[in-house]
C-alpha cells in the first residue's frame, strides 16, 4: 500500500479507571495515555499492516519525548514531528459513560504547540507518500492550525497525493473567532479545505454542522438513522465539491452509551452508487455492539480502515473497502484507549462472519 501521512494534534488522555466518575476518582490517580484523531489513524494503519507517518508539533520536554517514543514503539514514522520551545502538550480528560449516562470529554488544549506552529516542510514530508489524512479537529484548534491544514492539503494536491478529510465537528473547539458561531466558523474554514479533498468522511451531524446538509428522517440525538437518505447527502457534498471522489458516512444508532448499532455507507462518485456495510443476505444489517468497552476513537478506526483498504489492491473495491472499514471500527469498540490494536486478519475474520467472540485456541 502507499505510505500514509496524517497531520494533527496528539494529547495526553487522562481518565479514571473503568466507569468511575471524576468526583469518585479524584483526588486520586488517573490513567494517562496519548491520543489524538490523526495519531490514532496513523497507529491503526500500522497495526493493520500499513506504513504511516504522523506530523505534529510538540514541546521540547520529557513528556513529549515519551509521546513520540510511544508512537515509534508502534511503528509510526515520527521523523517530521516538529519540536518547539513554544506551547505545551494538550490534554483531554475522559469520563467513560455507561448505559444511559453518556461519556464526557473535557478539553485542556489551548496554547498547545500545534496550535502555535505555522510552518512544516510539506514538500519533503510528502516525498514518496501516496495518501494524506487530516480532520476538522485540527482546523478547529486555532486560526494558525487551520491555516497549516489548508497549506498542507494544497501541497498534497500539488504533489499528486490523495487527500482525505474526516469532518469531525467538535463544537467545544470551534471558538477561535468569537464573532461567529462554532458552526459558522467551521463552515467558513472547512469549505476552503474541502476544495482540495478527494475523500470526505463524516456522519450526519458533521454534514449538518459543517456543510448545512441534513439527512431527512434522521435524529442523531435519539439514535434514529434513515440509511436510505444518505446517498443524497453524499451527492450534495459532491455537488459542492466536485473534486471529491468518495464520501463515507458512518451510521451510528446510539441505543445507550453501552449499546450502539454500527455501520456505514460509501458513495462512489464515478459509479454514482452507494455501498453499505455490514451486509447480510444482500441487505444492510448493522453490527450490534451491546457492551462497548471504549467508543472514543471509533471513528478514527473507521477512517484508518477505509484508508488502508483503499490503498490495498485486493480491498480497493468499494464494497470491500467499506466492509473492511466498518469491521475494523467495530472491533475498536472492544479495546480500551483511542488506538485500534486490531490486526488485518482479525478484521477480515469479522468481515467473514466470525463475530461470536469464541476463544481462539
Amino acid at each position: 500500500m502507499s505510505k500514509v501521512i496524517t497531520f494533527g494534534e496528539i494529547m495526553g488522555r487522562l481518565a479514571p479507571r473503568g466507569f468511575l466518575r471524576f468526583r469518585q476518582a479524584m483526588p486520586g490517580s488517573l490513567d494517562m495515555t496519548f491520543a489524538g484523531a490523526e495519531a490514532s489513524v496513523a497507529a491503526s494503519i500500522v497495526h493493520l499492516g500499513g506504513e504511516a507517518a504522523f506530523v505534529t508539533a510538540l514541546p521540547d520536554h520529557a513528556i513529549a519525548d515519551a509521546c513520540v517514543a510511544n508512537l515509534r514503539s508502534m511503528g509510526v514514522d515520527t521523523r517530521h514531528v516538529v519540536r518547539t520551545k513554544r506551547g505545551r502538550l494538550g490534554l483531554y480528560f475522559l469520563e467513560t459513560g455507561a448505559n444511559q449516562r453518556p461519556s464526557t470529554v473535557i478539553y485542556d488544549r489551548e496554547g498547545s504547540s500545534v496550535s502555535m506552529t505555522e510552518q512544516y516542510p510539506w514538500e519533503e514530508i510528502f516525498s514518496g507518500a501516496g495518501w494524506f489524512h487530516v480532520s476538522g479537529i485540527t482546523a478547529a484548534i486555532s486560526k494558525i492550525a487551520s491555516e497549516a491544514v489548508l497549506a498542507a492539503v494544497q501541497a498534497a494536491r500539488a504533489q499528486g497525493v490523495t487527500v482525505s478529510c474526516d469532518l469531525n465537528f467538535r463544537r467545544k473547539l470551534w471558538n477561535w473567532d468569537k464573532s461567529v458561531s462554532p458552526s459558522e466558523l467551521a463552515q467558513r474554514t472547512m469549505r476552503k479545505i474541502l476544495a482540495h479533498v478527494d475523500v470526505v468522511i463524516g456522519n450526519e451531524e458533521d454534514a449538518g454542522e459543517v456543510l448545512g446538509i441534513h439527512a431527512q428522517d434522521t435524529d442523531v440525538q435519539s439514535g434514529r438513522v434513515a440509511i436510505d437518505k444518505y446517498p443524497e447527502v453524499a451527492r450534495q457534498i459532491v455537488a459542492q465539491f466536485p473534486h471529491v471522489r468518495k464520501v463515507a458516512i458512518t451510521l451510528r444508532e446510539s441505543i445507550s452509551a453501552s449499546h450502539n448499532n454500527w455501520g456505514a455507507m460509501l458513495y462512489d462518485t464515478a459509479e454514482g452508487r452507494a455501498y453499505y456495510a455490514p451486509v447480510r443476505d444482500g441487505e444492510y444489517c448493522s453490527y450490534t455492539i451491546a457492551n462497548i468497552v471504549d467508543r472514543v476513537g471509533g471513528g478514527d478506526a473507521f477512517a484508518a480502515g477505509l484508508i488502508f483498504a483503499l490503498t490495498t489492491p485486493e480491498l480497493q473495491a468499494p464494497q470491500s473497502a467499506v466492509s473492511f472499514a466498518v469491521a475494523s471500527s467495530c472491533l475498536a469498540h472492544s479495546i480500551s484507549g483511542d488506538y485500534n490494536f486490531s490486526s488485518r486478519s482479525e478484521v477480515e475474520a469479522l468481515m467473514g462472519g466470525s463475530g461470536s467472540g469464541r476463544v481462539v485456541r
